[in-house]
C-alpha cells in the first residue's frame, strides 16, 4: 500500500508532495515551510528517508535542503543543477527504494530547465504515479523562458518532447502530479482541474495533441510576464537555502511606523481592500494577506528593501510572514497589528480613498480631469480595454508613478485585488485616486466603451 498527500502551497499556485508506504516516506518539491511536511509525515506516522527536487525552482525559495538536513534524509537533485551543497545527483533512469514494494525512478525530461527531472512511483514495479513538477502540468506545460533567453527556443522543443516521452512510457493511469500549473507564473497557460491522470492529459493537453511545430510558437506567443522576483530564486536555491525563523518581529510603535515610511522603507499594510480605503496611516501600500501576497509584494518591492508589515491579528500576520519566508522576504523589519488608530501618531489622521465600480465610472466617462488607469498584464488588456483609458502594469507601477497623466485617477484591473495595490501606491504618492473594485467583465453592460488591441 502506498500513500500521496498534497501540500497546497495557494499563494503561490504550487502542490508540494510527500508519498510513501507503511514506514517511510518522500518529500517531493518542499516549501521553505517544511514544518508543514513534517506535520503531514507525522499524522501517516512515516519518517521522511528522502527529499527530491524536480528542479532548480525559480519561483520559490526551496524548504529541501533544510528538511533534508532536519531529518536526516537522502536530499535527491537533478546531476545538471548547480549547487554549492553535498546531495544525491540523480540521473535519467536511476531507480531509489522507498519502503517495501515502492520505489522512484527519475525520468530526464528537459524543458521547464535544462536539468528538470520527473520521478515515477512504482509500486511492485508499476508505475501508479509520476511528479512532474514543471513539465507535464493540467492541461499545460511549465514555462521554458525562465532560464535563459537563449536557451528559451531549444527548451520549448525540448519541453514539447519531454511531455511525449512521459504519454509514451507510462501507463494511462498513471496520476499526473505537477509542482506548478495552479496559478503559479511558471505555467505556461491555464488550465482547470485539480486531478489527471496521462490518458487524461494524452486526450486534451495541447503539448501532446499538437506537433512541435505547431505548439511551440504558440506557446512562446502566450507567455506572461515573469515576477521581478524569480531572478532571486534560482541563485538562493544553487546557494542552499537557510532555514526559515518565523518567530514573530519585533513590535513597531506608531512613531517607529512613521520613522520607517520617512526614510523611504516600504510599510505594508495587510488587511482586506475595503478596511484599508475606509482609513490607513499615509505612505503605507495596501497588500491584502488573502490575495497573492507573496507573489505580488515580492515582485514589486525594491529587493532587499527592509519591509514593516501592519496587520489586524497576529494571526493573520504569522501567516504573511510564513508567506514570504516562501519568496526570500525572510525578516520583517518589524510590525504591529490591531486597529490603524493606534499605528499613528498624535494629531495625524488616518488617510483613505473612495472605491467604487465600472457603473460609477460609465456614469462619467469621459470627463475632463478623469484619468482612467488600467493596471492589468498586456495579455489581459489585448482582449479588451476602456477606450481612452492609460495603461500601465500593476508591476511596473512603482517606477512610472511620473507617467500618470494629471487629474483624478480611477484605477482598475481584472477584478480589484491589484487595483487597490495600484490604488495604495498613487495615494502614497500623493495622488486623488479611486479605487474601481468591479470585475472588468461587467465593464461592458455598464456602456463604457471598449476596444480591443
Amino acid at each position: 500500500m502506498f500513500f500521496v498527500d498534497t501540500i497546497e502551497v495557494a499563494g503561490l499556485g504550487n502542490r508540494s508532495y510527500l508519498a510513501g508506504g507503511r514506514r517511510t516516506a518522500v518529500a517531493v518539491d518542499p516549501p521553505r515551510d517544511a514544518d508543514r511536511v513534517l506535520e503531514a509525515a507525522a499524522r501517516r506516522g512515516v519518517r521522511i528517508s528522502h527529499v527530491v527536487e524536480t528542479h532548480l525552482h525559480n519561483d520559490y525559495v526551496t524548504g529541501g535542503l533544510a528538511l533534508a538536513r532536519l531529518t536526516g534524509a537522502a536530499y535527491l537533485v537533478p546531476a545538471g543543477a548547480g549547487v554549492s551543497f553535498a546531495r544525491i545527483p540523480v540521473h535519467d533512469g536511476d531507480r531509489t527504494v522507498l519502503d517495501t514494494d515502492l520505489a522512484l525512478r527519475a525520468l530526464a525530461t528537459p524543458g521547464h530547465t535544462p536539468h528538470h527531472t520527473a520521478y515515477v512511483l512504482e509500486e511492485r514495479g508499476t508505475a501508479v504515479a509520476v511528479f512532474t513538477g514543471g513539465s507535464l502540468l493540467i492541461g499545460t506545460v511549465g514555462r521554458p523562458d525562465l532560464v535563459e533567453p537563449r536557451l528559451t527556443g531549444h527548451l520549448a522543443r525540448a519541453q514539447h518532447a519531454s511531455a511525449h516521452r512521459l504519454a509514451a512510457e507510462l501507463p494511462d493511469t498513471t496520476a499526473v502530479l505537477p509542482t506548478h500549473g495552479f496559478g503559479s507564473f511558471c505555467s505556461a497557460g491555464r488550465a482547470d482541474g485539480s486531478e489527471t491522470t496521462i490518458g487524461k492529459e494524452k486526450a486534451s493537453n495541447e503539448a501532446l495533441t499538437e506537433d512541435a511545430d505547431t505548439f511551440v510558437p504558440r506557446m512562446l506567443a502566450g507567455l506572461d510576464d515573469v515576477p521581478a522576483y524569480y531572478a532571486h530564486m534560482g541563485p538562493a536555491n544553487s546557494a542552499g537555502p537557510a532555514p526559515v525563523d518565523l518567530t514573530p518581529p519585533a513590535v513597531a510603535d506608531a512613531g517607529e511606523i512613521a520613522a520607517r515610511l520617512a526614510a523611504g522603507e516600504w510599510v505594508v499594510d495587510l488587511r482586506n481592500r475595503v478596511a484599508f480605503a475606509e482609513g490607513h496611516v499615509a505612505g503605507t501600500y495596501n497588500f491584502e494577506a488573502e490575495g497573492q501576497l507573496a507573489t505580488y509584494l515580492a515582485w514589486l518591492i525594491p529587493w532587499g528593501r527592509p519591509v514593516t508589515l501592519l496587520a489586524e491579528s497576529p494571526e493573520q500576520l504569522a501567516g504573511a510572514q510564513r508567506e514570504l519566508v516562501r519568496v526570500g522576504i525572510d525578516r520583517p523589519a518589524a510590525a504591529a497589528t490591531g486597529d490603524p488608530s493606534a499605528w499613528t501618531t498624535d494629531g495625524e489622521a488616518l488617510a483613505a480613498f473612495p472605491r467604487a465600480r465600472f457603473a460609477d465610472l460609465a456614469a462619467r466617462h469621459p470627463a475632463e480631469g478623469t484619468v482612467v488607469l488600467d493596471v492589468r498584464r498586456d495579455r489581459e488588456r489585448a482582449a479588451g480595454f476602456i477606450e481612452g483609458s492609460v495603461h500601465i502594469p500593476m508591476h511596473t507601477l512603482h517606477r512610472r508613478l511620473g507617467e500618470v497623466p494629471a487629474g483624478e485617477v480611477w484605477v482598475h484591473c481584472a477584478g480589484g485585488m491589484r487595483a487597490a495595490i495600484a490604488a495604495s501606491l498613487l495615494d502614497a504618492a500623493g495622488r486623488a485616486v479611486v479605487a474601481v473594485d468591479d470585475t472588468f467583465d461587467t465593464a461592458g453592460a455598464t456602456g463604457l466603451p471598449l476596444r480591443t488591441a
